[in-house]
Order: C-alpha cells, then structure tokens, then sequence
C-alpha cells in the first residue's frame, strides 16, 4: 500500500518510508534518539535560514549567521520566535519555504484563546507524520481483535486542525497497512455520534471514539443514559487539545469498559501550528500514574507545581523539544517551517535515559513495572515532554494563582460525578464592597437539578482539593476562611452562557 501512497512516504526530511520509522520506533535505544533530537533542528535551522525570507531577515536583525550554528550548543543560543515576533511581523508568504503560497495547501485556524486567530497553511507532510501515530495506535489495540474497526471522528470538522488531520491520519495509516477501518466524521455533532455508536459500531469488532476530553466524557455518559452498552463495543478512546487527570482517566476507562488503560487510550499534544507534535504512549501513561501516586516521584519526574502536566513522548525525526525556564520550545517542519518557536506553553523535556534515571533513584525498575502492566512490548525509548496549563489560564484570589485542575479534579469525584458533568468556568469577581471572591459556574448532568445539598457537597470538595493541591490557597484559608470559600452556580446541562455545545470549554474567565 506504501505504492499508493508514496507521496507520503517520500518524507523529505528523514527519506524513510513509515514502515522504517516505525520500525526505528520500536527497536532505538535512547541515545540514538537523543542523538537525532541535536542533529535533525540543526539541519532545519540552516535550511530555513537560506530559504525562509522571513527567517533570513530575523536572524539578520538579531545579527545571527548561520553558518557560525555548527553544534547543538550554538543552536540553543538561536533567540526564540513567537507568534508576537516573527509571525505577525512579516507577510504570510515571507514566512513559507522560498517566500511562496503558490502549492497545494490546507488552511487551519488557531482558537484565538490568547490573542487574533492565525492562520496556518499546512501541506501533505504533517498529516503522513499523524498517520504513523495513528498506526501505532490501531496497532496497539489490546482487543487483538481480528475484525474491523469503526473510527468515529468527534473533534471539530471547520477551520481548526483537529477533525481534519485527524481523518486524514487514520485513512492514510489504515491504507498502508490494510487495516480494515472505517471512519466517519461527524464532528462534534452529539446527535450523530450516539447514531453511530447504536447503528454502526454493532457492526465492527471495535470502535475508537475520538474527541476533545469534556466532549468524550459527555458522549460516554450519554450513551449509558441511551443504554448503548459499551462494553460489546470494545471501545478506545483518542483525545486531544487538553490536559486531564488520571482520576479523569480512571473515569472514561471505567464508563466506556475500556480493556487496559495503558494501550486503549491516549492524550494528543498537537496544535495548529504543526499538527500532532507528542502524544502518549504506554510508556509515559505508566510513568505519569506512578509519578501521581508518589509525592517524591513527581517531584522528581516534573518538579514541584501544583499542576499535573500531560506526559507524552515525541518523535525527533520529526521535531524537536526545548524548555527554557521552563517555556516549551519546539523545532520543526511545515509549510511555516518554527524553528525554537515559543509556542506559548510551559513545561520540560527529558530523555527516556533520563526518566529510567529519575524513577530509580525511588527504586523504581521502568522496564519491570512495564512488565508486571504488561505492556513491555510497547515500552519505546523515545524522548518526552511535559506540558502544563499556560499561565494566562488561571486567576487569582487574595494572591493565590487558582489553576483549573484542582477544581476539575474535585468534580470528578464519586460523590459528584453522578450529577455534574466536569466542566465548569471560573471567574474572580467582586462584590459592592470591593471585596474579592472567586465563582465556579458548574454544568449539571441532563436530569440533575441544583440543591443547597449537593452545592454544599461540590463547595466542600472544591475547598478539600485545593488545600491539598495549593499551598498559597491552603495558607489564606487558614487565615480567612470565608473570603476564599468559592460561590458555586449550577447551571442546566449545555447552557449557552457558560456551556454552549461543540466548542472547547474555557476554563477561566475574566470578569464580566
């Protein structure tokens, strides 16, 4: 099938086929990666210097030649571009491989949460480097079920780049290896997907439902209420665009019926920028639920912050991962080549050598806890990243920065999850007096109805969750208690003002 598809093959940059690749995957050591992860940004760097007409003239401005870039060292001393410096300084098509948009492109939107939409132009390349991802997964399957499968497609189809890389990926990894899949792409249609889930997923031996985590969550939770029994359906879950818990996990895998945690699901780190850039494997959904139980070993594996960062590995063939007081830069391919682009989220990277490093030093053997999860034909030496909610995605209440996952940790405790959905807004506000509070709008489930009860329940957790999870919170509520206990508004499920249905749900805030 490769044959059919040799304009993707034909990488440009790594002139490997996918097989190759992924066969690189699963037999390189660490160092190979770590190797390749120095010599590949290197190669771009030079390249968009010469032909980028943007990039030729950044470098010229911050009196950088190229050619005095030989080692990895010297490229990290390469100044940063942001979309604030180098994307809306110059023209679109100054920015493009030898200035030019005249080639067959696919136009994707950035979400414009911090700041004006931007547009990317992306080629085939990034959709045949998703494809690999893709194949890896449908590979992975513990169902080892030899019959088809249905890949129903719930990211948003429009302007942004989930729905579509997306579909393209599957179809493209499916008819390499002559997988037998099906796709449809109903997008964030709810209706749609339970029609799916009831009509044609009966029909295969397993279905991967794929969506934003909120969005997957509510799918999953109405169709129990439906009385699809997803358990005959062998279900497999593939998100992407956000951050969860493990307790979110533990939840999905538990209403879906998934078969094993480590290889049915699985988070993707991509963006509009360049598509899928890290995603998780069994190996870094192993070491995170170990970093979570152990106080010590996640300090270790990501530092002491109050936030649970997704864990993903990445490919270097493909691009490369910085961190920079802890800023995430990236290097890599596209039709916009970014080279140690700041792509606006915080966090760090490290090698798997690193991670084997990390969890011994806590007597922690990786490869034997694969083993006993038994997963260790799954385990790849491929390197990591750690990415964490940006800074402007949290608000503060007497000083103390509130991030989200504390609150949308507590809602998913047993005690609530029966009536809410998990999704909320939160908000610093003030009162007549000037006086500083903090409102959590939460969303109920379809037949939950708001009681001074179940407030109380929701309040209680929240507070308990960021007394344990914020040290600054933990001090001003020993202090005053009253002023920082959350307002809590319940809301009727998918309520347009908070909770409108098909878009990505915005966690903070400012004030209205």
């Amino acid at each position: 099938m490769d044959k059919l598809y040799t304009k993707y093959s034909a990488d440009t940059s790594t002139r490997l086929s996918a097989g190759e690749i992924l066969r690189l995957i699963r037999t390189k050591s660490s160092d190979f990666w770590s190797r390749e992860r120095e010599r590949r940004p290197l190669k771009l760097f030079h390249s968009a210097a010469e032909r980028v007409p943007a990039y030729k003239d950044f470098l010229k401005k911050h009196k950088i030649r190229h050619e005095k870039i030989r080692t990895f060292k010297d490229f990290q001393l390469v100044p940063p571009v942001s979309k604030k410096n180098y994307l809306r300084q110059y023209p679109l098509e100054k920015l493009c491989w030898d200035g030019t948009l005249k080639k067959p492109l696919v136009f994707t939107s950035t979400s414009g949460s911090t700041g004006e939409p931007f547009y990317f132009p992306r080629g085939e390349r990034l959709d045949w480097e998703y494809s690999i991802l893709a194949e890896m997964f449908l590979g992975n399957s513990s169902y080892k079920s030899k019959g088809p499968k249905l890949v129903i497609v719930g990211l948003g189809m429009g302007a942004w780049i989930g729905g579509l890389i997306t579909y393209k990926a599957f179809e493209i990894g499916s008819l390499r290896r002559k997988h037998e899949v099906s796709i449809i792409t109903p997008g964030i249609n709810k209706f749609e997907i339970l029609h799916a889930l009831k009509k044609l997923s009966p029909h295969y031996a397993e279905t991967i439902l794929i969506g934003y985590p909120p969005f997957v969550k509510d799918m999953l939770d109405e169709a129990v209420d439906e009385g699809i029994d997803l358990k005959k359906l062998n279900m497999r879950l593939l998100s992407a665009a956000e951050a969860y818990t493990e307790k979110f996990r533990d939840y999905i895998i538990k209403k879906a019926s998934v078969k094993n945690i480590y290889l049915d699901v699985l988070n993707i780190y991509g963006t509009a920028d360049i598509g899928a850039m890290a995603w998780e494997t069994p190996t870094s959904i192993l070491i995170r639920r170990l970093a979570v139980k152990d106080e010590k070993i996640f300090n270790e594996i990501f530092s002491p912050i109050q936030k649970t960062p997704t864990l993903a590995q990445y490919n270097p063939l493909f691009i490369t991962f910085e961190s920079v007081e802890n800023e995430i830069l990236l290097t890599g391919n596209n039709t916009i080549p970014l080279v140690r682009y700041a792509v606006g989220d915080h966090g760090g990277a490290f090698s798997y050598s690193d991670a084997v490093s990390k969890l011994s030093k806590h007597e922690i053997e990786l490869k034997k806890e694969a083993k006993k999860n038994r997963i260790s034909h799954a385990i790849y030496e491929l390197p990591f990243v750690y990415v964490y909610e940006r800074h402007d995605f949290s608000t503060k209440l007497y000083g103390a920065i509130i991030y989200p996952e504390p609150v949308r940790e507590a809602l998913h405790d047993d005690k609530l999850n029966r009536f809410v959905t998990g999704r909320f807004t939160m908000l610093t506000k003030f009162d007549k007096k000037q006086n500083q509070f903090l409102e959590i709008h939460v969303e109920l489930k379809k037949k939950s109805r708001s009681t001074n009860s179940l407030k109380k329940i929701c309040q209680d957790l929240i507070i308990e969750n960021l007394i344990r999870k914020n040290a600054e919170y933990r001090n001003n509520y020993s202090s005053v208690p009253q002023k920082v206990t959350p307002r809590i508004i319940f809301w009727r499920y998918e309520h347009p003002l908070h909770f409108k249905t098909g878009i990505k749900q915005k966690w903070v805030k400012k004030d209205e």
